[in-house]
């Protein structure tokens, strides 16, 4: 067994594991396993398969990855959870795979930080470079786009859809979509603005935050109907780029835009 690997951990003949991984006593890795270069797994941490683990994510004690989805539609389908690369998940964590209701995959991006005492159900797709504070919790279905930030206790519901660059503030209850660059707050949440002050440090200039601004107003600020605020974005966005993120995930919705 390599030096890397605790003598107490119990790792399947039917796991595959780069050289350089690293495993902490008492964690259990189960079969079709597959974890990347890099990539560290603490102690007591429990992973079952068909799982794939890219490179230098570190997994911290006692997390639940890749167990049966929390749906009782499930029968033992054979079905994935797939995890990128970089990823920080700390302690107590619980990540299922899918089911065949779905894609049969639950999907972790890359570079996402999710702390202590989250749960992401089953087919949830999480993109990259999001936050996740402690004791957020995903209902099954949850599709995330890039660069959200969930302050703690936040909770989302089955089949919600959250767009790239939102921020929800702490102890968010989530019943409906959030379009893209969109700050809500509340239980359920309301929206608050957009995530400005995300989007200056991710380099958005003056100029595409003024309009980003702008579109949010045409949404939610001149009581117009969802549909002829979506016709009017959709001009504005052919000369304004950064709005066709904004765009799709209003027209994507199928729970409803948060208004």
């Amino acid at each position: 067994m390599s030096s890397r690997i605790h003598t107490t951990a119990i790792i399947s003949d039917k796991a595959r594991l780069a050289g350089d991984v690293e495993v902490g006593p008492y964690a259990i890795i189960g079969d079709d396993v597959e974890i990347g270069t890099g990539t560290r797994i603490g102690s007591h941490v429990v992973v079952n398969g068909p799982t794939t683990i890219g490179q230098d994510n570190h997994i911290y004690q006692f997390a639940s990855i890749g167990d049966d989805p929390q749906d009782k539609k499930y029968a033992g389908e054979r079905t994935r959870l797939t995890i990128g690369d970089r990823n920080t998940i700390r302690e107590y964590c619980t990540v299922s795979r899918g089911t065949v209701q779905d894609n049969g995959e639950t999907i972790i991006g890359n570079d996402n930080w999710i702390m202590a005492y989250v749960h992401i159900a089953h087919d949830c797709v999480i993109g990259n470079h999001c936050i996740m504070a402690n004791n957020t919790t995903f209902g099954g279905h949850v599709h995330v786009g890039d660069w959200v930030i969930f302050g703690g206790f936040s909770g989302v519901h089955q089949f919600s859809q959250i767009g790239a660059h939102a921020f929800l503030g702490m102890y968010s209850v989530v019943n409906r979509d959030i379009p893209a660059y969109t700050m809500v707050v509340g239980q359920p949440v309301v929206p608050k603005g957009i995530n400005s002050e995300g989007l200056k440090r991710r380099n958005f200039d003056k100029d595409q935050i003024r309009n980003i601004k702008n579109a949010y107003r045409i949404v939610y600020r001149q009581g117009k109907k969802l549909a002829v605020a979506i016709e009017e974005i959709a001009e504005l966005a052919k000369s304004q780029p950064e709005l066709d993120i904004f765009l799709d995930s209003l027209r994507s919705s199928e729970r409803g835009v948060v208004r």
